[in-house]
């Protein structure tokens, strides 16, 4: 209230009160987002108390990101500031999501020193719907699994569900970064060779089993008794070495069903080539970034470890 007992403000008490300049002030009154409640006989804008809480709200609509074509609509209809800012905090959501895709292919473009193809690539796999992420990885897995004269549907049905990314609606950009280059692994050709050769050893070794009883791949085997050794830094070259790969042959042959001979032998070194490839171990690891699981413990030290040695030591 000023000296002659008029409740209405100037536009420079308003600006006062608000913490506002007076221009920006009478911007918002010339847009009609606080509007005078009259004016002097001399012309000037007078403002009722009410535009002291109105302009508030305004300026923190205004420092929350919402435009003002926004804020007027919403004032001049009255619309809850809690709903306001509910319809604010999901577009900014959608935003949010938008810029993170943005920043994870930029920042993976920088990293690997991508090709303007390269990242339009990574862009493209980055914007995927859930759908099309959904066919690609399944087209990936039905043929590197789909393993011709095998029961694909119940062997290794289990194995695609394992392998199988599911990327968030809410994806980090670590995870979105992962999911890119997991999407450029699965287009891999050397990658899709190297997993069909995997399973068709796995196709293998079931079709052979007594009655086609599961039969575990050889990485358990090897890794339980490959660890000791390598910890207690047995170089694969000496005889302490063979004494290892006998036990890891000849446990592997009783799952399988094998005499433990030299056949057996070149079967398993197969199968470590296949398995161990480095290509593999970095899929699991990206799967299970997106799918926000534990990290993998890495086999390859303790399956390069053993392939020394079983090379050493067949020869020998």
């Amino acid at each position: 209230m000023n000296g002659d007992g008029d409740t209405h403000l100037s536009i420079g008490e308003l600006a006062r009160r608000t913490g506002l300049t007076v221009k920006a002030v009478r911007a918002y009154s010339d847009r009609g987002i606080v509007p005078p409640a009259g004016r002097t006989p001399a012309g000037y804008r007078r403002y009722g108390p009410g535009a002291v809480a109105r302009l508030r709200l305004v300026r923190t609509l205004r420092a929350l990101g919402l435009d003002l074509s926004t804020i007027r609509e919403a004032l001049d209809r009255d619309t809850p500031p809690a709903e306001l800012a509910a319809a604010h905090a999901e577009a900014l959501a959608v935003q949010i999501r938008v810029l993170t895709v943005r920043r994870a292919v930029l920042m993976a473009a920088a990293r690997r020193d991508a090709t303007p193809e390269e990242m339009e690539l990574m862009h493209r796999l980055a914007a995927l719907s859930e759908d099309e992420r959904r066919v690609l990885t399944d087209e990936f897995l039905d043929e590197v699994l789909g393993v011709p004269g095998t029961r694909t549907g119940t062997d290794l049905a289990g194995v695609a569900r394992s392998m199988t990314p599911d990327l968030s609606d809410n994806p980090t950009e670590e995870e979105t970064q992962a999911w890119i280059e997991l999407a450029q692994l699965c287009q891999d050709a050397g990658f899709r060779a190297a997993m069909r050769r995997t399973a068709a050893h796995h196709a293998a070794d079931r079709a052979e089993h007594a009655a086609g009883a599961p039969v575990p791949g050889p990485e358990a085997v090897i890794r339980a008794h490959t660890a000791p050794a390598r910890a207690a830094g047995i170089d694969p070259d000496s005889l302490q070495a063979g004494s290892v790969v006998d036990a890891v042959t000849a446990a592997y042959a009783q799952r399988c069903g094998r005499p433990d001979d030299a056949a057996l032998r070149q079967r398993l070194r197969a199968r470590l080539d296949t398995v161990n490839d480095p290509r593999r171990e970095r899929y699991l690891h990206l799967l299970a970034v997106v799918n926000r699981w534990p990290a993998p413990d890495p086999p390859a030290p303790e399956l390069d470890w053993f392939r020394a040695a079983l090379r050493a030591h067949t020869a020998s």
